[in-house]
């Protein structure tokens, strides 16, 4: 587990090493599936808060490479080859995407099918899904019922601690 303020002490020292301090910012984000991103526009990196406190200090580190790739690569590079260098040069070595599991206990909602499958979800689904374990297709035997699950936290360890 990552502590919070290291994270952003390794950050701001990781955008200095790399020449960005002086234009880019380093900040958190709520997010539960993304652990980071970078936004060209603001000039900001953010790490999700949630996955960051669950992460080693390693798998933190390479997120803020990542990100530190987009900012040197430019807003239009994508993953493309000049990411793919710049990030190898500046020592990434994960792949696109991370393998942290999502804040689930930040999910506020359950689905049950006829069934008893379950589904946890972070946003209740505007329209009627089906049970993709018992039809891979649309089923309307399958209808998956949504309600707020019982263990729905809004509070994690990096609030209760500040």
């Amino acid at each position: 587990m990552s502590e919070l303020k290291w994270v952003e002490n390794r950050a701001e020292s990781l955008l200095a090493t790399h020449g960005l301090l002086s234009e880019w910012r380093f900040e958190w984000d709520r997010a539960t599936t993304r652990f980071g991103q970078c936004d060209h526009r603001t000039k900001r990196i953010t790490l999700s808060r949630h996955l960051s406190d669950k992460a080693s200090d390693d798998d933190v580190e390479q997120v803020i490479l990542h990100e530190i790739a987009h900012a040197l690569a430019g807003s239009r590079e994508g993953h493309g080859t000049k990411w793919r260098s710049i990030a190898a040069r500046i020592g990434y070595t994960g792949g696109r995407t991370h393998h942290q599991a999502p804040a689930t206990d930040r999910a506020k909602w359950l689905g049950r099918c006829p069934s008893g499958h379950e589904i946890i979800r972070f946003r209740k689904p505007g329209k009627p899904t089906s049970c993709a374990q018992c039809n891979p297709r649309f089923d309307k035997t399958h209808l998956i019922v949504w309600s707020v699950r019982a263990t729905y936290s809004t509070e994690t360890s990096f609030q209760k601690q500040t």
